[in-house]
């Protein structure tokens, strides 16, 4: 397993459309972890999500979050980020529609993203960021 890789190193793997996974922090302490789509930019995940969405309530009370974006087949190219949210609540719609567009195309990405007007963009840009994959043990060819 290669460690302490850069972004770079992973050539366009944010560009691509993997579920990521977030972690929030539940009022008790417990972690939830959800899947979801994101988009990374300006060195920064963000999430679309509604105003009262559960992980946008968690986050409101601890900004902490915690995001894993890891491939399922060879090399298992992967990213973790620490850090904490901010949220952001201009340009959502056409932000939802970028989102939902990279994961089910433009068409169906604008009807998931219809509704948008009262949802926010999430950012979790990095304090920490862990960047691996497993090339060594699965060269390419």
């Amino acid at each position: 397993m290669r460690t302490n890789l850069t972004l770079d190193d992973l050539g366009g793997f944010l560009d691509e459309p993997h579920l990521a996974v977030l972690a929030t922090q539940r009022s008790d302490g417990s972690v939830l972890l959800s899947p979801v789509w994101h988009r990374w930019r300006d060195d920064g995940f963000e999430f679309w999500m509604g105003a009262d969405d559960v992980k946008a309530r968690h986050l409101r009370n601890d900004p902490r979050a915690t995001v894993l974006v890891a491939e399922p087949a060879p090399p298992y190219r992967g990213v973790e980020v620490r850090g904490e949210a901010a949220f952001i609540d201009r340009d959502v719609a056409a932000s939802a529609v970028e989102i939902a567009s990279r994961y089910v195309g433009p068409d169906r990405g604008a009807s998931f993203a219809a509704d948008a007007g009262s949802d926010v963009i999430v950012r979790v840009a990095p304090g920490e960021l862990r960047a691996w994959d497993f090339a060594d043990d699965f060269p390419a060819g």
